[in-house]
């Protein structure tokens, strides 16, 4: 099996990145036609015009708007912009079908967020054209849900990832090995897939400006400056990935934890409050470690009689930094508890995601907020791994006692939807 140009694929895979286009937006003009050909945007708080751009049709994005753009903005650049409120249930329907589809091809469908999966393509096609099977997948998801996407075809998922974000709208790209002087060394460093947005400066004082630099730099001085992952991104900007496409990635974390035994069975709710602090940090940790961010959270209380029961529930955004996660802890433990002696405290989250594509999906309505929480969870972060958890108790302290003052818990729906009504 060859492709056009020239290349032999037959000796090894055929990957395929399915990336959907504008999804929001696309699947709201799915459901409503008549908003097709129209600058919309899916934004938050839309009758207040608070809020930022969570997405938009290609339309507006021709007038200037962008994604986290405050809508004030946009409506300055789009004065006809539509804002339409985020239908979640909606983009999920849509996107389990998009799975339903590609599974119909082959059991080798790696999701890895709401609007974008990998396909190992190399079985299913035998005889077949990688590029007629990719026309084929686009053209049904137009036909049979009317969802643009563009796809990325490559010998690995590095570079079927950079492949389809090449072309957009949808567009169909193949990127090989010998593709990489000419299509992908030249790119900014900042295109590089798996380089985030605030590292980017740091590579550039190296004077690694582009992708191929970053090819040909020295791994010394990548370890040096960037450990491990310097090493791994050297690897894919020289296109080796070796990594399958993995249909039960999603599942790899099923969840992670932590409970402790109390030092004495308590009713004391400082000394619970205090601890479930305590536990979430110890969680936030082992999320940011495995670099993953949890939808669901559960907590577990065993009393001094040993009965132990559990709470659970699932949040709209994914959420990983200690103070989330206390929140919604300490949320279940007001259902949950009765009044009774404690023995033992447990918080556990499931439903994880990795934590790249998690970010995607963080509380845009209030991203500037967040944006600025991020910077400061992230620094925080760094320090107490550095110099050790305790580095500000008197802080952590301050946190527990404002927050035994406030005995509502707010989500960001909430925030959003239901304070300023």
């Amino acid at each position: 099996m060859k492709l056009k140009g020239g290349g032999d694929l037959s000796k090894s895979r055929v990957i395929f990145h399915i990336d959907m286009n504008s999804f929001y937006a696309s699947v709201e003009m799915a459901y409503n036609p008549k908003l097709k050909g129209k600058p919309i945007a899916i934004a938050g708080n839309v009758e207040k015009r608070k809020g930022i751009i969570v997405t938009s049709s290609y339309e507006a994005r021709a007038k200037g708007v962008k994604t986290t753009m405050p809508v004030w903005q946009a409506m300055k650049l789009c004065p006809n912009l539509m804002l339409i409120p985020p239908n979640f249930s909606r983009y999920k329907a849509a996107s389990q079908a998009l799975f339903d589809l590609l599974k119909g091809y082959t059991p080798l469908v790696e999701p890895v967020s709401i609007d974008e999966g990998y396909v190992d393509a190399t079985f299913y096609l035998k005889e077949g054209h990688p590029v007629q099977l990719a026309k084929e997948i686009q053209q049904r998801l137009l036909d049979e849900m009317d969802l643009p996407c563009s796809i990325g075809i490559a010998p690995n998922k590095f570079l079927a990832k950079m492949a389809s974000d090449m072309q957009k709208p949808k567009g169909l790209t193949i990127l090989r090995k010998r593709d990489l002087k000419d299509k992908l060394w030249p790119l900014d460093i900042r295109e590089m897939h798996g380089i985030g947005k605030r590292t980017v400066e740091k590579w550039k004082k190296l004077h690694i400006m582009t992708i191929g630099d970053l090819a040909n730099a020295d791994k010394k001085l990548l370890e040096q400056h960037f450990g491990v992952n310097g090493l791994r991104l050297h690897e894919r900007a020289n296109g080796n990935d070796l990594r399958e496409v993995d249909p039960d990635s999603i599942y790899e974390f099923k969840s992670i934890g932590h409970s402790s035994t109390l030092s004495s069975d308590t009713i004391n709710e400082v000394k619970i409050r205090n601890e479930l602090k305590r536990l979430a940090g110890l969680v936030e940790r082992r999320l940011k470690r495995k670099k993953v961010c949890a939808y669901g959270i559960q907590i577990m209380v065993r009393y001094a009689n040993w009965k132990t029961i559990t709470k659970s529930h699932k949040v709209e955004n994914p959420i990983q930094d200690e103070q989330d996660l206390y929140k919604e802890s300490l949320y279940l433990f007001n259902i949950a508890w009765k009044g009774d002696y404690i023995r033992l405290l447990g918080i556990s989250t499931y439903d994880l995601i990795e934590q790249e594509h998690a970010y995607k999906q963080l509380d845009l309505f209030n991203y500037k907020e967040d944006e600025k929480k991020y910077k400061l969870l992230e620094t925080v972060g760094q320090l107490k791994e550095k110099y050790g958890h305790t580095i500000f108790p008197q802080a952590n302290a301050q946190k527990v006692e404002i927050n035994e003052q406030n005995e509502t818990l707010r989500t960001s729906f909430q925030r959003d939807f239901l304070d300023e009504q």
